[in-house]
């Protein structure tokens, strides 16, 4: 035992171990982790992109977005009985979500004039506020725009496919 304590002594010693060097190290990695976010904060303002950073996820595709739309088709709710936050909360949030994948989409969001028309329409007469009080007041607005977005798809096959 006493064997090992002194071997392990000695090792930190010639290693350059001890408490001032893990001190040292803690200081240098501090030092290189603020270098380090300083070099990528620089990096991003000039554009470049840090091969190593993981990718965040973009928008779905089209064809998956309009899936969690179309999936909202059999639902509905009665407003004013209290059941349509979740309902009317989903399908606005499905179509924010088809709105970015059409904007995204390498087919342009020329391509998806009408839809994204609709969505624009929807979204400036709604606002900001997702209240079930203020949705059930557009109740049909929104079902109209999901209604019509799925019509639009049915015509437009390649791009759900």
């Amino acid at each position: 035992m006493v064997v090992a304590a002194a071997l392990v002594s000695c090792t930190q010693a010639s290693s350059g171990g001890g408490h001032d060097a893990d001190v040292a190290r803690t200081v240098d990695s501090v030092e290189d982790a603020d270098r380090a976010e300083r070099e990528a904060g620089q990096a991003a303002e000039a554009g470049e992109a840090d091969p190593t950073a993981a990718p965040s996820p973009g928008p779905a595709l089209v064809r998956d977005a309009f899936a969690t739309l179309q999936a909202t088709l059999n639902e509905t709710c009665t407003p004013g009985a209290g059941d349509c936050a979740y309902f009317l909360g989903r399908v606005t949030r499905e179509l924010t979500e088809l709105d970015e994948s059409m904007r995204a989409d390498t087919k342009g969001p020329g391509h998806f004039k009408k839809p994204l028309a609709d969505m624009k329409a929807l979204f400036d007469e709604l606002g900001d506020d997702r209240s079930e009080a203020h949705l059930e007041k557009h109740f049909s607005k929104i079902v109209g725009t999901r209604d019509a977005i799925n019509t639009w798809m049915q015509d437009h096959p390649d791009d759900y496919r």
